[in-house]
């Protein structure tokens, strides 16, 4: 078995490119995240932040809006990160908010052999975000 490295504290960001920093930013505030600062650094970043503490970097070098999800709608699956899901108390109620607001499921909600279920959105560039709801 090999030893697990030390001084990983948790995680400290998830990083998502995009095509356009408002519309991605507004899509995320939906969901509770806040903007920070940005655009930083060589490769432009929007820091958003949210409650519960988690952190996104929406990574701005995107040429063009996605059309696909080149991990997600090809008949080919890479290797690669899918999604990301936000733990959420209530699913039902954040279902009746993000219609209110106008946005669509994707997909769910999906119960997952009744431990958990999720609902699953794609933000403005296609990278897919669940809600997830555990039992």
């Amino acid at each position: 078995m090999t030893q697990a490295l030390s001084g990983i504290g948790g995680l400290a960001h998830i990083g998502i490119r995009v095509h356009d920093m408002e519309r991605s930013a507004a899509f995320y505030a939906h969901l509770g995240f806040r903007f920070v600062a940005g655009p930083i650094g060589p490769e432009p970043v929007a820091i958003l932040s949210h409650p519960s503490g988690v952190e996104i970097n929406l990574i701005l070098n995107a040429p063009a809006q996605a059309e696909t999800n080149v991990l997600m709608d090809g008949p080919e699956k890479p290797a690669g990160i899918t999604h990301f899901a936000l733990l959420c108390t209530d699913l039902e109620t954040a279902i009746e908010e993000l219609r209110a607001a106008g946005l669509v499921p994707s997909a769910g909600p999906v119960d997952f052999g009744g431990q958990a279920r999720g609902l699953f959105l794609r933000d403005p560039d296609r990278n897919v975000v669940e809600l997830h709801q555990r039992r």
